[in-house]
């Protein structure tokens, strides 16, 4: 009897083993997720990966993967730093929600009103664009992402000078165009409201009281903390390669956040719970609730490859779309060598931070699907193999789309003629330079030399520590064009996925020529019957035409003028060896127009 008892409690002891097994495995979904991540970081040759997950107001994973330094093996942590890049659009936005709380703009204000070194392309948009249409990329305006990333300056004023003479694509309103400017303004706002940098901001009203002790804004700070991942690219699809840092510093409130995993879960609890950290108010609840709803469609949204994913909508620095059932409000961020994913679903008081030091990388979206899957109790889904197949058909693509060189063509005129400045309004100044036989150029802080492919067209190449140009075919074609008089006057440039290129046009060096200098070129001139003046006004050599505006001229070369209001218009004057000037020509796009000066 006594056996049997034994045998029966043997048997209830087992039961209560394997329920309590049960319980263990559907109480932690996370559980062997770990090997999953090791995958992941093997499958899409991924340097290194931090991630954490919170479920209400609590951390309940948080963990690093592969390294923060592939040379010297040395491991990504929960606190390593990675750059956030576009993650940061959120904070940019709440400080103008704070702003709002207290009463100093609404959004609704017209942004230039807020902001006057703000002007866009016409008087209409001036007119139209309130702050909400920067906060939900609804302005009109396409990325002009090539501004920026080419041609930077920390000088802020400087870059939203470029948008004046940005060409809108849609009306505004009408349709979504992310741009990066956009949120370059909005801290340019919190800046001139505040009387603090952004920068300023950011660390008082959202790093120092939710205890983001490791994360900063500043390039140099981060590059020299002891926990700071590098930056990596992926070469031929098999190889991890180091790249550059890249100085975001003067398009900052768009995209310049350096944070960590486990500081950025502290930023996830204010939005989960709605707008609160350890019961201190950080952001209005009403805000939250704003900006976590949708303000514009992205696009259309329809499920496709998997039907339980729907909707693209943005809200005020977040995309909103349906995940399987479940309500989710996320935000990407790509920056030279990093990509990151913060998101959180409100219903399920759940946030998810992936942050990667691989540049334009799937790790992100790979990563935080698969936790979702597990947490929100679905049915997984191989988002890893996916991404695999995604990377092989990219390959595939990329391998047909590079420019067959033409054999045995030369440049149109002697490398020299190439260098000087060229310049576009909306993007900024190309300065070409000439060193031992080949021509050099500054794009994205990076000097690049410019290999000669066909006719008068070059391809911008990086250059190693040795001065090795890369072999591989850049994205970017610089094509050279000439005017009527046989000079080059500009190079085209394809940006931004524009259909044609971007024109940036020669700028000539102005030369300074004191007034007795520009005395003998003063006179009338004959044009057949036509007497065309040459004559001072204070320092500047003027040219009046009968019937038409006095033109204002600008010494571009040895004796030769550009005429200021008109493009492609200049005036050489002939000056015989004893300084004597006989004529002058017109040159200009129709032909070049002599006329004789009257003695």
């Amino acid at each position: 009897m006594k056996s049997i008892l034994n045998a029966f409690l043997l048997c209830l002891l087992a039961l209560s083993s394997f329920a309590q097994s049960k319980n263990q495995k559907t109480t932690d979904p996370l559980a062997g997720i770990d090997t999953l991540f090791n995958r992941i970081l093997k499958d899409q040759v991924a340097a290194g990966f931090s991630v954490a997950v919170v479920k209400g107001d609590e951390i309940i994973y948080s963990k690093g993967f592969g390294y923060r330094d592939v040379e010297n093996k040395k491991p990504v942590t929960p606190n390593t730093l990675f750059a956030i890049g576009s993650s940061s659009k959120a904070f940019t936005a709440s400080l103008l929600g704070l702003l709002r709380k207290e009463g100093k703009l609404t959004f609704e204000d017209k942004a230039v009103s807020l902001l006057p070194q703000l002007q866009f392309y016409n008087e209409e948009m001036n007119s139209q664009i309130i702050l909400r249409d920067l906060m939900a990329h609804r302005t009109g305006l396409s990325r002009y992402d090539f501004s920026w990333l080419l041609f930077n300056t920390p000088n802020r004023d400087s870059i939203i000078a470029r948008v004046k003479y940005m060409k809108p694509s849609a009306a505004v309103r009408e349709k979504w165009f992310y741009n990066n400017f956009m949120y370059l303004a909005q801290g340019m706002i919190v800046e001139r409201i505040s009387s603090k940098t952004w920068e300023q901001n950011i660390k008082e009203k959202f790093f120092i009281p939710l205890e983001m002790n490791r994360s900063t804004t500043d390039i140099k700070t981060f590059q020299q903390d002891s926990d700071a991942s590098l930056p990596y690219t992926v070469a031929n699809g098999k190889e991890i390669k180091k790249v550059d840092y890249y100085n975001i510093n003067g398009m900052g409130p768009a995209g310049s956040i350096n944070s960590s995993a486990n500081d950025m879960a502290n930023w996830l609890k204010v939005w989960i719970s709605g707008g609160f950290f350890k019961k201190k108010e950080i952001l209005p609840t009403d805000y939250i609730r704003e900006a976590a709803s949708s303000q514009m469609v992205m696009s259309a949204g329809l499920p496709s490859v998997h039907q339980d994913i729907f909707l693209a909508n943005y809200g005020l620095g977040w995309m909103i779309g349906s995940y399987r059932g479940h309500y989710m409000v996320e935000h990407g961020g790509n920056i030279n060598g990093f990509s990151a994913n913060v998101a959180f679903l409100p219903s399920d008081k759940l946030g998810i931070v992936v942050l990667s030091n691989q540049n334009g990388s799937q790790v992100p979206a790979v990563v935080r699907n698969s936790i979702a899957d597990r947490l929100l109790n679905l049915q997984t889904i191989d988002w890893n193999g996916e991404a695999r197949e995604k990377n092989k058909a990219s390959m595939q693509v990329n391998k047909g789309t590079k420019n067959a060189p033409v054999l045995n063509t030369n440049p149109s005129h002697p490398l020299k003629d190439y260098v000087g400045s060229f310049e576009n309004p909306a993007y900024g100044i190309i300065k070409i330079t000439l060193e031992k036989n080949e021509l050099y150029t500054v794009l994205s802080d990076e000097k690049v030399v410019l290999k000669h492919m066909y006719y008068d067209v070059f391809d911008p190449r990086s250059i190693d520590k040795n001065g090795v140009a890369d072999t591989v075919q850049s994205s970017l074609m610089f094509n050279f064009s000439s005017g009527v008089d046989g000079k080059i006057q500009g190079v085209g440039i394809f940006l931004d996925g524009s259909e044609k290129p971007v024109m940036f046009d020669f700028k000539p060096e102005v030369k300074i020529l004191s007034l007795k200098e520009l005395q003998k070129y003063t006179g009338e001139y004959t044009l057949g019957p036509t007497a065309v003046k040459i004559f001072l006004k204070g320092n500047t050599l003027m040219v009046n035409v009968p019937g038409q505006p006095e033109y204002e001229t600008i010494a571009t070369g040895t004796d030769t003028f550009n005429l200021k209001a008109l493009k492609g218009f200049s005036v050489k004057f002939d000056v015989a060896a004893n300084g004597q000037v006989n004529s002058l020509s017109f040159i200009q796009p129709n032909g070049v127009f002599k006329a004789v000066k009257k003695k």
